[in-house]
């Protein structure tokens, strides 16, 4: 059976995208069909992440105007058996999106067999974050640990439980997960960042899927047009693999939640 996660968050900048690529690959990787949608119509960087804007020939907005069809749009990805995506247009706006479209789509890959469909929120509340979570059947709220990024994502779950199909038809809710990304456990520990437990226990009440390291790795891969999930040796790849892992309902621990302990040189010498 199909299921439909959107990846969101109120505030931009968070790296919903690097999340929507990654949690994308790493499922096709383990063998299932998944088509990755880039809802931020007017300004589309899934392509980029994924590398593959240059073979953009028709958009998600071409699909749902009818100007082209489902087949036409999905690019299949070369490194990634099963991984397929579908980009944003850059030249339309946001009203050229509408609910009964984007449901025909989400119907049709469905019916074309695939077991997830990952949709990439634009930032923010408004009509073409809403259409990304509407259908959805699981959430992956990304949060940086500041507390402008915490405070919007609560927004966000508040819609998510009140704006969805499933609100609005009496089913079971959606079922949430949290993704905090760019985390320092050293500047944690100065006080500089929100801890894990102040985010999860105390303001969102979410379970948390997982915890994914600040890193340079994640800007590296995506200038280069690689999910940083593919980036092996990277401890953001393998935040995402265990991301990946607990998504699909395998135990695992959580890792870089605590700051490396230096020793007397490093100490001495700022190593």
């Amino acid at each position: 059976m199909s299921k439909v996660i959107v990846v969101t968050s109120g505030k931009g900048g968070v790296g919903k995208t690097t999340t929507s690529a990654s949690v994308a690959t790493g499922l096709a990787q383990k063998g299932y069909k998944v088509a990755v949608i880039d809802f931020d119509v007017g300004l589309r960087n899934l392509d980029l992440i994924l590398g593959v804007e240059r073979r953009v020939v028709y958009d998600f907005v071409n699909v749902v105007q009818g100007e082209a069809n489902l087949k036409q749009a999905l690019i299949r990805d070369k490194r990634v058996e099963n991984l397929y995506i579908l980009a944003a247009s850059q030249t339309r706006d946001k009203e050229a999106l509408t609910k009964e479209g984007v449901g025909q789509v989400i119907e049709d890959l469905k019916a074309d067999g695939f077991d997830f469909i990952v949709c990439d929120s634009p930032a923010g509340i408004e009509k073409g974050a809403q259409l990304a979570l509407y259908y959805a059947d699981e959430a992956l709220i990304v949060t940086n640990p500041e507390v402008s990024s915490v405070r919007d994502s609560d927004r966000i779950l508040g819609i998510l439980q009140a704006k969805s199909k499933r609100a609005e038809t009496g089913q079971e809710p959606i079922v949430e997960h949290l993704v905090l990304t760019r985390y320092n456990p050293e500047r944690v520990e100065t006080g500089e960042m929100l801890s894990v437990e102040d985010i999860v226990e105390d303001v969102l009440q979410i379970p948390l899927l997982g915890v994914v390291p600040e890193s340079e790795d994640v800007l590296n891969a995506s200038n280069a047009g690689t999910p940083v999930i593919m980036l092996e040796g990277s401890d953001a790849s393998e935040a995402y693999k265990d991301i990946v892992d607990r998504f699909l309902g395998e135990e695992k621990p959580h890792r870089f939640l605590q700051a490396e302990k230096k020793g007397l040189f490093k100490k001495l010498f700022g190593k």
